[in-house]
């Protein structure tokens, strides 16, 4: 199951697991759109993967799933 990070672990922006707008790399690390075409260039900073847009999860799926509740240490 993929974790839904709520924020962007560069700038600290709140990323909503039912909409578009996150990025996360294979990892899982998550970030903003801004952050990912800005001072990410697309790579993750940690491992150094793709970054590519996260799905939404929404309705039924995230009231089973819900998102993490916090950043992971």
């Amino acid at each position: 199951m993929l974790e839904m990070r709520p924020l962007c672990e560069a700038c600290g922006r709140i990323l909503p697991a039912d909409r578009d707008g996150a990025f996360i790399c294979s990892m899982e690390c998550t970030f903003c759109s801004e952050c990912v075409v800005g001072p990410l260039d697309g790579a993750c900073p940690n491992c150094k993967g793709e970054l590519r847009p996260r799905p939404p999860r929404g309705g039924d799926l995230l009231a089973r799933y819900p998102a993490a509740a916090a950043r992971p240490a």
